[in-house]
């Protein structure tokens, strides 16, 4: 078992093409059945970080390969399946 405490520590890799997509602010928890449905990350998509709005990047828990004892792997197959809040 893993505490979401430790799962905020670990970085989150993309299967498909090798990138850092960041480490995880958040997750979003379906309250009636207690299950995970996503985590949330910080964008990366910011030049301007002090200027940007605050930008999440939703990955669906379906997307998750693998958590590992310091990463955790998704498969996306574009940036442009992700959300962006």
């Amino acid at each position: 078992m893993i505490k979401i405490s430790e799962l905020r520590l670990h970085d989150v890799i993309n299967v498909i093409d090798g990138k850092r997509l960041g480490m995880i602010q958040d997750i979003d928890i379906d309250l009636e059945t207690g299950r995970v449905k996503s985590i949330i990350l910080p964008s990366n998509n910011r030049i301007f970080s002090f200027l940007a709005k605050n930008e999440e990047v939703i990955v669906p828990w379906e997307k998750i390969v693998k958590i590992g004892v310091d990463v955790i792997l998704v498969e996306l197959s574009s940036t442009n399946q992700l959300q962006i809040k």
